[in-house]
């Protein structure tokens, strides 16, 4: 699905603002019908949880509405006319006036409808959004919806960050001419100092294309007639991590239709045990990051994202990965534009039910079964996979696909899952390499699906819920462990999440757990070790800023996992991360066997 972008054909509105808001009335919503009688409003974009000081709506499980009234533009006669989404968590439904006009299933790709029929340009009409927040065995995260004895319904789910649930995207009504270009895909390659650009546009109606092609200053540079085709940029300039260029695909429909893609000549491949754009050896730097901000719950908000990546930059980071689901799409344009790699990754975290055992103290049920996670499941997981190629295909800055975080891969059925997951990931695209990140769980002795993969995440917590307060026991763990997956798999190794809650101003002349010092210490363990390994490709720390989540005993006011604080304060171990990363830049250094790189 194309992104809106105005051009001399096309338009856009903003309905972003302040939208009426209510709680459904029912566990279930029924048909749509007249205005919405409430006094509540609520800002879009954001997540509806933290806004208001109901506890009712914090904790609802189930549908909500939003409400606005809409003017179509006077000039817009003879257009088709669309109102998109660019997310409804978890479940969204729309409706013009009372007219329903589109479902969609999954929290965080956009979904649209045509709504020509009903949008008189120059007139007004009401537009009305459901957005439902459930989570069950066949969603993508999965989840478990329970009664209590006095009726009021429970959501859990298995992930640890906070089920925040509303419209955290914006929402646009946009106009196409009625022949218009549906879909761009750009693919580029090297070929000795020449760029080579794949391009496939498609069409409303079969319809002439003629596509150009046009550098950072706006001179054409190639064009070519027909809807398929390759062209040929001679000594093109690459994008590369913290030097990124960009050129723009003009795609047109002679005379009715044009839309500018933007792109970035780059390769990418795994080969020799290493991790190459352009041809060059990438090592990762970097983190795990959330969607999370006070008050905004998941809302995009474009001044936190600037500043997370001035702060990412600042530090010496060259990559995160969008743990755990599909980030904004400003979020890829910003990195495309400033050179910042992104490991781009699915919704699919959850899929693991023995850390429902754990956590809950339940019996342990089966991950992968008929009454479980299932075909359904998978199917949605599909779905999710299609989606997420399909909207962040043209991206240069997105380098590597996760399908899921920390699934039950040492647990019967894991390869059934995922072995149709991975064959549909690769065709549908075939240029990037494909990841998982590994849990605790998973060692390289029982894991069953490392072996579908280009890049083996790992996940690990020596130190902190593994040797918790004896470094020197967690480091022995930590390269025992990385040890093995590399001899059994000889595939390249991605540390993808490690580190210690860490309370700011707590300090110890010891090893103290949730201490400043601890976490800075801890870090520079897994540094050392990465640092022994030649196999390690990179390093992802969990997490870049501290972040909500559910009611735990072991979580204080959410996640403090980061090394910035919620409000984006550096923590001590940030220091330690600026001194490494920057001395990096994007290479490993080559360290002697039991030798320390710094």
């Amino acid at each position: 699905m194309l992104k809106p972008r105005p051009s001399a054909t096309r338009e856009l509105v903003n309905l972003d603002g302040v939208w009426k808001f209510a709680l459904d009335a029912e566990a279930g919503h029924a048909p749509w019908s007249g205005p919405l009688d409430t006094l509540l409003e609520a800002a879009v974009p954001a997540s509806y949880n933290d806004l208001f000081t109901d506890p009712a709506i914090r904790d609802q499980v189930g549908w909500v509405w939003y409400q606005r009234t809409v003017r179509v533009p006077r000039g817009w006669t003879g257009e088709r006319v669309f109102v998109r989404l660019d997310a409804a968590t978890h479940e969204g439904c729309v409706y013009v006036d009372d007219v329903l006009v589109a479902e969609h299933v999954g929290g965080y790709t956009p979904f649209e409808a045509d709504i020509t029929e009903h949008a008189v340009p120059g007139a007004e009409f009401r537009l009305t959004i459901g957005v439902n927040n459930e989570l069950t065995n066949t969603t993508i995260p999965p989840g478990r919806i329970t009664v209590d004895q006095d009726g009021r319904r429970r959501q859990t789910y298995l992930h640890d960050f906070y089920n925040y649930a509303g419209l955290a995207r914006s929402v646009w009504l946009h106009s196409v001419p009625t022949t218009h270009i549906t879909d761009v895909t750009v693919v580029t390659g090297l070929d000795t100092g020449t760029g080579t650009v794949a391009y496939d546009v498609s069409t409303s109606e079969p319809a002439d294309v003629r596509v150009r092609i046009l550098d950072a200053d706006g001179t054409e540079v190639a064009a070519a007639d027909g809807a398929t085709g390759t062209l040929r940029i001679p000594d093109a300039t690459l994008w590369r991590p913290g030097s990124p260029y960009l050129y723009d695909l003009v795609a047109e429909i002679p005379g009715t239709d044009i839309y500018q893609q933007p792109f970035g000549v780059r390769t990418v491949e795994v080969r020799d045990g290493q991790f190459l754009i352009n041809g060059e050896e990438f090592y990762f730097t970097g983190f795990g990051k959330h969607e999370d901000t006070p008050v905004r719950g998941k809302g995009h908000d474009d001044a936190y994202l600037v500043h997370d990546f001035q702060l990412m930059e600042w530090v010496g980071a060259n990559s995160f990965r969008t743990s755990h689901y599909p980030y904004a799409e400003e979020v890829l344009d910003f990195a495309d534009r400033h050179g910042i790699v992104v490991i781009d990754e699915t919704a699919a975290v959850g899929l693991n039910l023995g850390v429902e055992a754990g956590l809950l103290g339940t019996p342990p049920r089966p991950t992968f079964s008929p009454d479980t996670l299932n075909d359904d499941t998978r199917a949605a997981h599909a779905q999710a996979i299609r989606e997420l190629i399909a909207r962040d295909k043209n991206h240069p800055s997105v380098v590597m696909w996760s399908i899921a975080n920390e699934p039950a891969s040492n647990e019967p059925g894991a390869r059934e899952y995922f072995e149709p997951l991975v064959e549909l990931a690769r065709k549908l695209d075939p240029t990037r390499p494909l990841t998982y990140s590994v849990v605790m769980f998973a060692t390289s002795e029982n894991d069953r699906i490392a072996d579908l993969f280009d890049v083996i995440s790992v996940n690990r917590y020596y130190g902190w819920y593994v040797a918790t307060g004896d470094l020197p026991t967690a480091e022995r763990y930590l390269e025992g462990d990385l040890r093995a997956w590399a001899a059994k798999f000889g595939k390249p190794l991605l540390m993808s999440e490690y580190g210690a809650d860490t309370l700011p101003g707590l300090h110890s002349v010891w090893d103290q757990p949730w201490s400043e010092e601890y976490q800075a210490d801890l870090l520079a363990l897994h540094h050392r070790t990465f640092d022994r390994i030649p196999e390690v490709i990179g390093e992802h720390i969990w997490n870049f800023a501290d972040f909500q989540t559910s009611h735990g005993i072991h979580r204080v006011d959410g996640n403090r996992k980061g090394v910035f604080t919620r409000d984006r304060r550096p923590k001590a171990a940030v220091y330690e991360l600026r001194s490494r990363w920057l001395e990096l830049g994007h290479r490993k250094p080559v360290a002697q066997e039991g030798t320390t790189a710094r």
